[in-house]
């Protein structure tokens, strides 16, 4: 089972999850991050990692949240990976915690 970035990080981007992961399964778009699903192996690394506390395992995915299963999985085929920790976004911050930032997210 593998792990899923939820729509909290949209327009946060912070990549401490990057960092510690072995397999580099992170994706990288101009303003999210996903896992790639068939690289991830499980090893629940990146959770801890997240100060936006939007990555979890597929089955504990809430119910509202169950549309990023299918998004990272999508993602993942298109977007290069990512492999490095950099900058979250400049106002990454103030967006942490904001509800209903999906209409945000940039392809």
């Amino acid at each position: 089972m593998a792990f899923v970035v939820l729509e909290n990080c949209i327009k946060c981007k912070y990549t401490d999850c990057v960092e510690v992961c072995p397999v580099d399964c992170f994706k990288e778009g101009p303003n999210f991050l996903v896992i790639d699903p068939d690289e991830c192996i499980d090893c629940q690394l990146c959770e801890p990692e997240c100060p936006a506390d939007a990555i979890l395992s597929e089955d504990e995915v809430p119910a509202d949240q169950e549309h990023m299963i299918e998004l990272n999985a999508e993602l993942a085929q298109v977007w290069p990976t990512i492999d490095a920790q950099k900058d979250p976004l400049p106002d990454a911050d103030e967006w942490n915690g904001k509800e209903g930032k999906l209409e945000l997210l940039e392809r």
